[in-house]
């Protein structure tokens, strides 16, 4: 099966897609015939409808404190909204959305208070150098520490050199004068 390279739909083709719309096409006819995918076109109908064409242009993301969180949450679990819903509502993505409810079904309010900080945690990376001199015993210590993992290296490197001249001599080959 021939796998199709996935057409990026601007602008100006979803406008077209959604007065293909208005004017009576099927989703599915519209998917067939440009090959947007119908759940996203689904969508982008339905944003289409509400918000207008304005609805259509790409939207960045939204800064979401436990405020808003809650406010959506509580909206869908008491009003019974669906994603879409509360998605054309508030603007937050239904996956994301999605992830919230999880949250709080599993443990309550509290949790969509803890926000999960981006990017590396800290500690990690390089260690940073020490300002502060070493002890003569510390420097020793590392000293040996580098002379045995270089030793160990050695040692490995010495036993993958004899394993390939014994491969050599056993097809018949010797080693090179390298």
């Amino acid at each position: 099966m021939l796998e199709r390279k996935r057409k990026r739909h601007d602008y100006a083709d979803i406008l077209k897609y959604m007065h293909l719309l208005e004017d009576g096409w099927s989703i599915i006819s519209i998917h067939k015939k440009y090959g947007i995918d119908h759940n996203q076109l689904w969508v982008l109908w339905q944003k289409y409808q509400v918000l207008g064409p304005s609805g259509l242009e790409k939207t960045g993301h939204i800064k979401t404190d436990f405020a808003l969180r809650r406010k959506i949450v509580l909206d869908i679990e008491e009003n019974h909204l669906t994603l879409h819903a509360a998605m054309l509502k508030y603007g937050a993505s239904p996956r994301r959305i999605c992830t919230w409810l999880k949250m709080y079904r599993q443990y309550g309010l509290d949790a969509l208070a803890a926000s999960k900080k981006r990017g590396r945690p800290p500690g990690m990376g390089r260690p940073r150098k020490n300002s502060k001199p070493l002890t003569e015993l510390e420097r020793l210590r590392k000293e040996v520490q580098e002379l045995k993992t270089e030793n160990a290296l050695l040692k490995k490197v010495r036993a993958l050199v004899e394993e390939r001249n014994a491969r050599l001599r056993e097809i018949g080959h010797g080693p090179s004068k390298n």
